[in-house]
Order: structure tokens, then sequence, then C-alpha cells
């Protein structure tokens, strides 16, 4: 685990540095994309009593991804060490984590995010425990987001040239599928879905430019 959790990091560390050079100086809020994620979380797991509502599982896990996204890059400004934080992150990961009531679980965690500012990784823990998200599917489905973000950034996020709804549907939607199709124990996986991203999303604009 403490491996896997030192390649999040370094890929963490280079995705931030794709988007500016200078990232660790440019005082990010990190703490406030967090928080801004739980309340899409909770949307997607459903809170409202006035209507029927089950929880989008599927959705539920991409937000609490992009969470660790922005968790792992906050505790990225306080140390350089990814193999000392990733033991540390490791050692809470290990442990039991029992969640009590998702909706409970998540305030308090957002509540902790808005007082201090920060990740609070054994409350997240939690929130995986909750969410039935074991760290073996934390890291495919990670992994499998980094390459998305590196995507959209090779392909004009910043500038808003890029689409992020490829033929009426979301990136994201087209990432599980391609995730699904290749061998995650494969070393090169990142590589290959990677290069499967570019082969689908080229195929879809030629597509919608000869319409």
């Amino acid at each position: 685990m403490q491996q896997r959790i030192e390649i999040m990091l370094t890929m963490q560390d280079a995705m931030n540095l794709r988007v500016h050079e200078q990232w660790r100086s440019q005082g990010f809020q990190w703490y406030r994309a967090i928080w801004v994620e739980c309340a899409e979380l909770l949307d997607h797991h459903g809170w409202k009593w006035w209507k029927k509502q089950s929880p989008d599982i599927e959705q539920v896990k991409l937000e609490l991804v992009d969470i660790w996204h922005f968790g792992m890059s906050h505790l990225l400004l306080e140390t350089t060490d990814h193999a000392g934080l990733a033991d540390r992150l490791a050692t809470v990961l290990l442990g039991p984590a029992t969640g009590q009531d998702f909706h409970d679980d998540l305030e308090s965690f957002a509540l902790a995010t808005l007082q201090h500012k920060a990740f609070d990784i054994d409350k997240f823990a939690v929130l995986l425990a909750d969410a039935d998200l074991g760290f073996d599917e934390l890291y495919q489905r990670y992994i499998g987001k980094n390459v998305l973000n590196f995507f959209r950034q090779d392909h004009g996020y910043q500038d808003g040239s890029y689409q992020k709804n490829w033929a009426g549907r979301e990136d994201n939607e087209h990432l599980v599928e391609l995730v699904a199709e290749l061998d995650v124990t494969d070393p090169s996986f990142k590589d290959h879905l990677y290069e499967a991203l570019g082969q689908r999303y080229d195929a879809l604009v030629e597509q919608a430019d000869q319409r």
C-alpha cells in the first residue's frame, strides 16, 4: 500500500506541475475544492426527503476520488518527502474505519475541512468505508482519473477549448468504460489508457465534424 500511495503522490505532484510550474507557492485553496466536492457528493448520494432518491454509487465514488486528488495536493504542500507522507497515509488507511451514517460522516468531514482549512485523512477514511471503496479500487480509480486530467490539460482544458462532453456523454463515462476494457495490473496501464482516450476522443470529434 505504501508504495502505491507514493506512486499516487508522485502522479499528483506531476499533475499539479502540469497546471502550474510553481503550484506550491500559488496559494491554491485545496480545502475549498474539497468542501465544494462534498456538496456534489451529497447530491449524488441523495438527501432530499420530499422525493424518491437512490444513491448513485458510481458518482459517489468518483467524487471521493476527486477529493483524494485535492487532499493529496494539500498534504504535498507540507512536504516533498513522498515516502514519509505515504507511510503516514498508509498507517491511517490500514487502520479500522467504521462509519455511522453517510450524511453525518460527510458533514463531519466537510466541517473539519472548513474549520481547519485542511484535509482530514481520518475522516476521509471513514467516508471510504461508508462507500465501500477499498484501497485497491481507490488506487485503480485514481490512476484512471489522473490520466483523464492529463488528457484534459493536453487538449485545452485551461484555455476552454476542450469540451468534457463527447457525443452527448461526459468524459468520465467514457473513462469508466475504457478502464473496464484494459488490464489495470499492466505496468503500462496508464499509457494504454491515455492512448485509448485519445482514439475514442478523436473518433467522436471526427464524427461530430462530419455531421
